[in-house]
């Protein structure tokens, strides 16, 4: 099966609406945090087009982010907490 990537760090990013549906978060809200730098997706031009990848780091920055969010945080302390939760290591 042949891909239309052009990049082969596309086969294991995400597209902006997978990332939307597996974290939850509204579409204009991921945007937003992409605006104001919190996340920083990986860009493709096509023609006129962007299309947005994100790597599995900036998921998981995005999911904790939006977890604060909905615990009623401002972006800029949502985003701050995120980066402590996401230095902290993982027990398996």
């Amino acid at each position: 099966m042949a891909s239309t990537f052009t990049h082969s760090w596309a086969f294991i990013m995400k597209t902006t609406s997978e990332v939307v549906h597996e974290v939850g978060i509204p579409r204009q809200k991921l945007y937003y945090l992409e605006q104001k730098a919190f996340v920083k997706p990986e860009t493709e031009r096509r023609g006129e087009k962007t299309f947005r990848f994100y790597p599995a780091r900036e998921v998981e920055k995005v999911r904790a982010i939006w977890k604060y969010l909905q615990q009623g945080f401002r972006y800029r302390a949502a985003y701050e907490r995120a980066l402590e939760d996401l230095k902290q290591p993982k027990l398996l």
